[in-house]
């Protein structure tokens, strides 16, 4: 049986998912939107399946995982079909995935948002066309320029974005990015504009396999300025769980 958590800790993680959602929809009302056209990911990265299934079961519907060591341990704990009244949920892997670890992860998520290179996408192509199936993915762009994070640097991502949508066995289904961290959200700000023109721009470009409508930008610490900025997904890891969590696993 998976172990759960204490009624404090659920109750905490539920009134935090709360929170977060009533500050999401502040934000999207502030920018023009409508809030139920922004999800919300719990991020459950060092946090055990008890974390994650708290989540869940406060209504969380996505799931998202950095590392696949972690990922595959905590699949079997997941409790991700809510039947009927809560309808099952889903996992998306966000770290950077090395192709020799392809095999352990397809089947087994429902959306890859690290794709960063056109080596990846050809291997996960043709892994995908073996299996018989097709992966939904998002193009991870380096929108800071960063030497010290992955993805792919914006000049380069619609000639990417055009190969993926040629490649059988994959869906390019929009874009993610990471910032650069600054305390001052107003100097996060342009980057998330930039990544709302490119999401705009490589959109309009039609090809089968290519159905954008996801751009995965927002943390738990600049969420609000992303949504402002046209963002459709947020991932949330902290501001859900805390660092409180993480000591069950110590």
């Amino acid at each position: 049986m998976t172990e759960r958590l204490s009624d404090d800790d659920e109750r905490r993680i539920a009134e935090n998912i709360e929170a977060i959602r009533g500050r999401m929809a502040r934000a999207a009302l502030r920018a023009g939107r409508k809030p139920e056209d922004i999800e919300l990911m719990a991020v459950t990265k060092t946090m055990p399946a008890a974390a994650a299934n708290a989540a869940l079961r406060a209504g969380v519907r996505l799931i998202g995982e950095n590392r696949v060591q972690e990922l595959c341990s905590k699949l079997p704990e997941l409790e991700l079909d809510g039947g009927e009244v809560m309808p099952g949920a889903k996992v998306h892997l966000i770290g950077h995935l090395q192709t020799n670890k392809i095999g352990q992860v397809l089947g087994h998520i429902d959306m890859l948002e690290s794709v960063d290179s056109a080596h990846l996408a050809r291997e996960l192509s043709r892994r995908a066309v073996a299996e018989g199936c097709v992966l939904d993915v998002l193009m991870e762009i380096n929108i800071g320029g960063e030497d010290s994070k992955t993805g792919i640097k914006k000049e380069a991502a619609p000639a990417l974005a055009c190969e993926i949508s040629q490649l059988p066995g994959l869906r390019l289904r929009g874009l993610m990015a990471v910032p650069p961290f600054d305390p001052d959200k107003e100097k996060i700000r342009p980057f998330f504009a930039q990544m709302k023109h490119l999401f705009i721009d490589i959109r309009a470009e039609k090809t089968d396999n290519r159905d954008m409508n996801i751009l995965s930008m927002g943390m738990s610490s600049d969420f609000e300025t992303a949504i402002e900025e046209g963002s459709t997904l947020v991932r949330i890891g902290t501001a859900i769980f805390g660092e409180r969590i993480r000591r069950l696993e110590q």
